[in-house]
């Protein structure tokens, strides 16, 4: 019996045995994506990055957990130096429903520097993306850059008299 018990412990172990390949093909190639764009230099600000409050100029909410924070009317973040060649401002936010409700339609003016880039009027709430190029002239080579928006209207909360604008998700520089 137990020799009966060895010799099948055997026969499995043997079967088990295979015969490795010494090269292996290397992995199949893909094509790469159409109309990818990859940034080469990216200087964005996202609410959820760990120091997102040190960048924070003025206006948006400190110490908030979550990818999102609630602005006041001029919110305003500090960025690192970096090129000034090719960069386009980009700002990803949303237009509260709750406060769109009282305030209406709202005109958001977005800022690099203090010099104007555009001002946009919204007349529905959700979801926004704003992206646009900026004159290098506007930025100091290497030096750090402040990127901001400023909504016309904020809705005035009636539980703590808090002026909020909108949500704000990122905000920063990308290079093309």
């Amino acid at each position: 019996m137990i020799l009966r018990l060895f010799l099948l412990i055997c026969a499995i172990c043997l079967c088990a045995c295979q015969n490795m390949p010494e090269t292996y093909a290397p992995p199949e190639q893909r094509q790469p994506l159409e109309n990818f764009r990859p940034y080469r230099s990216n200087r964005i600000v996202n609410m959820s990055d760990g120091d997102t409050d040190s960048r924070i100029l003025r206006d948006v909410v400190k110490g908030a957990d979550g990818s999102w924070r609630w602005t006041g009317q001029r919110p305003a973040i500090r960025l690192p130096g970096g090129t000034t060649n090719n960069l386009r401002y980009v700002i990803d936010f949303t237009i509260a429903e709750v406060t769109f409700k009282e305030t209406g339609p709202v005109t958001i003016s977005f800022y690099v520097n203090n010099h104007l880039l555009d001002s946009v009027r919204y007349t529905s709430p959700g979801a926004q993306h704003f992206e646009k190029p900026v004159p290098p002239e506007w930025i100091g080579d290497g030096l750090e850059t402040i990127v901001g928006a400023e909504i016309d209207k904020t809705y005035v909360a009636k539980e703590d008299r808090q002026h909020l604008g909108f949500i704000l998700t990122s905000i920063g520089l990308t290079q093309e």
